[in-house]
């Protein structure tokens, strides 16, 4: 991108003519003084509705993620010779927080970075500039800030700058989006330099149709500083039968006034909730006890595949052994036989020998 031809100003040549002596000679030129802002004085009590603004700093926002400080020198320093930049991040991911400062040497870099770069597409997104703020006081003031709703969903940024700055310098105007979507949601702000600019949009633009749509502007209030915020209106009910609907709740409520809206939002009791949360409870626990079951069901095959491996074991001991074993057995039976036998003899000698 180009930087704009700017005409130097004028210089003094180095050999001027000696200075006119007398009483007709002319004053002796002063050198200009700069301009400090209010904010910078010490002591200052900020600056009021009609100083104007002077600043070599400026605020670039809606910037992608993306955008280092490298890239932003590359194009703003094509306006003029740039004193610094610093791309805001967060102080834990370090991740960009989509806006930057811009310091330049000069007020009139500035000035002319404004005019020219204001809402230029950088990583395929609009910048938004205005002038960097460092009193707090004024932008907290509210002096100069309008408010603007109802614009058409095709209303930008810079649609609402260019509409806007007929009347005044604008500090600072923005039309807010969602941030999913990125859609307009239909309301935007305008901070102008002086509250007489402000007064004149507000005369002018008031109830005008923009982009074919009637739009509404009027001064800022902040939410706790509008009218009514103090009265509550709204009412919430609960245990409402499940057979009702909004036109039941509206009949029951509107004879003690008038209803602006009345809905009922259907769900789940909480009663209902803790028993469908006891039921899940109990089907997880029957499910655990179904695979202890199991668990068990499979140590006990192991323990009877255990006790059939050992009977077949034995079943595949060898002829030999079976042979033994059998052999000790009856010789055993015969003893028995033996000793029952010699019993019963002598038995029969006592019997014998008592007859």
């Amino acid at each position: 991108m180009s930087a704009p031809v700017v005409e130097p100003a004028a210089e003094v040549p180095a050999s001027d003519p000696a200075p006119a002596t007398g009483s007709d000679a002319p004053p002796a030129p002063v050198a200009p003084t700069p301009s400090v802002p209010p904010s910078m004085t010490s002591g200052g009590e900020g600056p009021g509705p009609a100083q104007p603004f002077h600043s070599a700093s400026l605020y670039v926002g809606d910037l992608a993620l993306d955008v280092n400080e490298g890239l932003l020198f590359e194009v703003f320093n094509a306006v003029g010779p740039v004193s610094s930049i610093r791309v805001c991040r967060d102080a834990v991911t370090r991740r960009s927080l989509g806006y930057a400062y811009i310091n330049y040497h000069q007020v009139a870099d500035a000035e002319r970075a404004l005019d020219t770069m204001n809402f230029t597409m950088i990583k395929s997104r609009p910048c938004r500039i205005m002038w960097s703020q460092r009193d707090p006081s004024m932008r907290r003031s509210g002096v100069g800030n309008i408010f603007v709703k109802n614009l058409h969903e095709s209303i930008d940024n810079k649609m609402l700058y260019d509409t806007f700055s007929l009347f005044g310098n604008i500090l600072s105007c923005k039309v807010v989006c969602d941030r999913d979507s990125g859609k307009s949601k239909g309301y935007g702000y305008v901070h102008y330099e002086t509250a007489e600019a402000a007064n004149a949009a507000i005369e002018k633009l008031d109830g005008m149709l923009i982009d074919g749509q009637e739009v509404q502007v009027g001064h800022f209030m902040r939410r706790n500083e509008r009218p009514g915020q103090s009265d509550w209106t709204n009412c919430f009910v609960k245990n409402i039968p499940y057979e009702w609907d909004d036109a039941k709740l509206k009949e029951v409520f509107e004879k003690y006034g008038d209803i602006a809206s009345a809905t009922i939002t259907m769900g789940y009791r909480k009663s209902f909730a803790k028993k469908a949360s006891k039921k899940k409870d109990e089907k997880k626990k029957a499910k655990e006890g179904d695979e202890d079951k199991k668990d068990e069901t499979a140590e006990g095959e192991t323990k009877d595949d255990a006790a059939a491996e050992k009977t077949e074991e034995k079943a595949e001991e060898t002829p030999e052994e079976t042979k033994d074993a059998a052999e000790e057995t009856e010789e055993a039976a015969e003893e028995a036989v033996e000793e029952k036998e010699e019993e019963e003899e002598k038995a029969d000698e006592k019997v014998e020998k008592k007859t």
